[in-house]
């Protein structure tokens, strides 16, 4: 979890709490300080003050995507009004909590975004190892798996390729094989994910 917020005693007490229940905390006093922190490569959580010296919460929250920061956000402020609220959970933070807000609505939300930050991870992953999958296909297999997922007969892609049976056939094996599908269903919605 990292934390940003001006406040010393806020920072500190933050930490308290989210240590006692086991979470990796991480405090910054600014938005700059927390930029210049490597982040580990895990799901996370940021808390985000509103009001801060240099770069305001809202701010910063509306350029993380531009960052290429995609941590799922719980802001908290002891100025808030439910204008900066809705707007905030319009622009896809998890919470937005007043101080003095309660420690368990507080970690409810940090574990909320801890697993969608996994979730969303997880999904990357998948994705990026059905993009690898395809990759590892040779431009031959990937002409039949394209004509394949039309629905295609094996003789009409050979005529479509000016190629033998045979080889459509040998291809479509590796296809299928590369690209762990276990039936023609299967090997479709690969290849929808993949935008084939």
């Amino acid at each position: 979890v990292y934390v940003i917020d001006d406040d010393t005693s806020m920072r500190a007490a933050l930490e308290d709490l989210l240590a006692s229940v086991g979470l990796a905390v991480h405090t910054f006093a600014s938005v700059r300080e927390f930029l210049e922190h490597e982040r580990a490569d895990a799901p996370g959580c940021l808390l985000l003050d509103v009001r801060m010296p240099e770069q305001s919460g809202m701010d910063f929250h509306q350029r993380m995507a531009q960052l290429g920061l995609r941590l799922p956000v719980v802001f908290i402020t002891g100025h808030g009004d439910i204008a900066m609220g809705v707007k905030a959970i319009k622009r896809g933070a998890i919470e937005f909590l007043t101080k003095p807000f309660r420690d368990q609505e507080l970690l409810d939300a940090i574990q909320q975004g801890i697993e969608q930050d996994r979730q969303r991870r997880s999904q990357e992953a998948a994705a990026a190892a059905l993009q690898s999958r395809w990759q590892s296909l040779s431009e031959g297999e990937r002409d039949v798996a394209r004509l394949v997922v039309q629905g295609l007969l094996n003789k009409q892609v050979a005529a479509q390729l000016d190629l033998s049976e045979v080889t459509v056939k040998v291809r479509r094996g590796n296809v299928m094989r590369k690209m762990q599908a276990q039936s023609l269903a299967d090997l479709v919605r690969l290849c929808e994910k993949l935008g084939v």
